[in-house]
C-alpha cells in the first residue's frame, strides 16, 4: 500500500512540472491533426481506388 501511495505523490509532483498547452495552441493542433488526417485519407483512398482498377483490369 505504501507503494501506491508513493506512487501516487511521485505522480502528482511530476505532473506540477508539465507545462500545458494553452488554448490557442490546443486549437492549432487539433486543426493540423485532422488536416492531416484528410490528407492522408485522400492519399490511401486514391491508391486504393488505382490499385483496385488494375486488379479489376487483369482479373476480369
Amino acid at each position: 500500500m505504501n507503494k501506491a501511495i508513493e506512487f501516487i505523490k511521485e505522480s502528482y509532483i511530476e505532473l506540477r512540472k508539465v507545462t500545458w498547452p494553452n488554448k490557442q495552441e490546443v486549437i492549432n493542433y487539433t486543426i493540423t491533426v485532422i488536416f492531416i488526417s484528410i490528407v492522408v485519407a485522400v492519399f490511401l483512398g486514391s491508391l486504393d481506388m488505382f490499385f483496385s482498377a488494375i486488379i479489376k483490369k487483369f482479373l476480369m
